[in-house]
């Protein structure tokens, strides 16, 4: 069979083409007139934010309080596979994958940028001051703590749940099949598949956008490239290219390899500043900051400004398009997550998931951010001021600290590489995970379909560039983050229906055709029930996905 057919054989007849239509659509609209589409994105996002920004603060503490049931409650012992299943991996290796599946771009360019940012312009205390610096970790740990984590933890839950416990396509439909049985394979399914599409689409090509920003303020702190829109684009192509060479070829090994010398790169960047930098300081603000977040933790996460038209700006412009990215990333990071936790428990992964890759983020921005605001604060480096000076570009923050550090040029080329191989690494595998959504959960995509869609994420990542920047990033990371919250919500759904009917000791198939809240009387201890037969005729047993 040739490539092509190969390729042909392997699309889903509604799936593949309704994304295409759209997504190709946005990319031409984009490129033809990038005023208008700015413009339109703008006012999405301003529309959005101010109208339905309680529906996403709402949904991830509802996230948070599912997650927290399933840890304590009955299904705590359920494990991710049949019964007799174990680990696939130690807990070492495990906590080492989910390490870096918390580390990306976004890490990299708001390391140094958004502690800045909350401390300069505190939005709930005075600006500058020690009272703001405290609050400006607090707020990013915010941002980069379990809240973000439960928006993975629910999808990869439902991924490896539904896929090795009930043998279901490791497909995000496959999460309704408790709530809707065989019409997954219509119109619903197809839809919740498309959301999920868009969602992955714009969410990885918002991290690109940030990528490229980055890279680009990179060369030209090191080498006097000009910072600019066109320069950006290029780079966008460039690696783009170098992604889908990586598909073409097949070097999984060697993207293996590049992506654990990228973590290691990191971390010695990591202790590179820590080492160098305030070190005693910041042993005592990571374990302050912790109290602080833990402290804060309810308040924060409930917090939605209806108080304060200013407090609702803030949110708007930081909390809530953090939150609709995580949305939008949850089929990348959850089909990975779920890849490498066949046979944990429930307890196990939801613990794992939520604490280990969190506890990695709040080091480096205690790392990062505290050593920049100290900088700032007794005036070793102005890097607010560096930011203003390129017109409120964010990316020149990390190597306006750098600068100012022993080894700046070293640093910064490091610095640019772990940048490079993370877009690198994230187009190749979220045009996998997209291929395998539009396949229907197709586990092995051909080479072809894959090419197609990382060059299609580099294309929308060019075209949200040209149509406004960052705000035209988060603007589409919004925007499609806002449906799949719902997808998101009725998955918590099919979960808890999923597992009602492992304790009812009925299939899905039949609890399927059973109401939601019917019977919760019992306790007994699932782990030692016999599993359910599969539904249906199933789907592959292999991993999900690679990151």
């Amino acid at each position: 069979m040739s490539t092509l057919d190969r390729a042909r054989d392997h699309i889903h007849p509604v799936v593949f083409p309704v994304a295409v239509i759209v997504i190709l659509g946005f990319v031409i609209w984009g490129s033809l007139a990038p005023d208008s589409a700015g413009e339109i994105l703008s006012n999405v996002r301003v529309w959005i934010t101010e109208t339905l920004g309680w529906f996403f603060i709402a949904s991830v503490a509802a996230f948070l309080v599912f997650l927290g049931y399933l840890v304590i409650g009955r299904y705590a012992k359920v494990r991710l596979g049949p019964d007799d299943s174990r680990p696939d991996y130690s807990y070492t290796t495990w906590f080492a994958m989910l390490f870096s599946a918390g580390m990306g771009i976004g890490l990299v360019f708001w390391g140094v940028a958004e502690p800045i940012y909350h401390f300069i312009d505190a939005p709930r205390t005075e600006g500058g001051t020690d009272a703001a610096a405290l609050d400006a970790m607090v707020l990013t740990f915010h941002h980069w703590g379990l809240g973000a984590w439960s928006v993975y933890a629910v999808l990869g839950l439902s991924l490896a749940y539904f896929g090795y416990r009930h043998d279901l396509p490791m497909t995000i439909r496959s999460a309704l099949y408790p709530l809707i049985g065989d019409r997954i394979h219509g119109w619903q399914g197809n839809l919740v598949d498309v959301l999920a599409i868009f969602g992955t689409m714009f969410g990885i090509a918002t991290s690109l956008g940030l990528g490229v920003a980055q890279i680009n303020a990179g060369l030209n702190a090191a080498f006097d490239v000009p910072i600019g829109t066109g320069v950006q684009v290029a780079l966008i192509a460039i690696i783009t290219v170098a992604a889908t060479i990586s598909v073409v070829t097949g070097l999984d090994k060697g993207i293996r390899r590049l992506s654990e010398l990228n973590i290691t790169l990191a971390g010695l960047l990591l202790l590179f500043v820590a080492v160098t930098g305030p070190t005693v300081l910041l042993l005592s603000a990571y374990v302050e900051n912790l109290g602080n977040y833990v402290a804060n933790f309810v308040g924060l996460m409930f917090w939605s400004g209806s108080y304060s038209e200013a407090d609702a700006g803030w949110l708007s412009a930081w909390t809530i398009f953090y939150w609709a990215w995580w949305i939008s990333w949850a089929p990348f990071v959850g089909s990975f997550i779920a890849r490498i936790s066949r046979g944990r428990t429930i307890r196990e992964f939801i613990l794992g998931v939520l604490l280990v890759p969190a506890l990695v983020s709040f080091l480096w921005f205690t790392v990062m951010g505290n050593t920049a605001i100290l900088f700032q604060q007794d005036g070793t480096a102005d890097i607010y001021g560096a930011i203003e000076a390129a017109g409120w570009d964010e990316s020149v923050a990390m190597f306006a600290m750098l600068d100012v550090l022993p080894l700046s040029l070293l640093t910064t080329v490091v610095t640019i590489f772990v940048i490079t191989v993370f877009f690198i690494t994230s187009s190749d595998s979220g045009s996998f995970v997209i291929d395998m959504i539009a396949s229907g959960g197709d586990l092995n995509p051909p080479v072809a379909m894959r090419v197609f869609w990382a060059l299609s994420e580099g294309a929308v990542a060019a075209v949200l560039l040209l149509a406004g920047g960052l705000s035209a990033l988060q603007a589409g990371a919004i925007a499609t983050g806002l449906p799949f919250t719902a997808v998101l919500l009725i998955v918590m759904l099919g979960i808890f229906k999923g597992l009602r009917s492992e304790r009812d000791g009925l299939t899905l198939k039949e609890v399927a055709a059973g109401p939601l809240f019917e019977g919760e009387g019992e306790t007994e201890v699932l782990t030692q029930r016999p599993r359910p037969a599969p539904p249906t005729d199933g789907g592959s047993d292999a991993p999900a996905g690679q990151a």
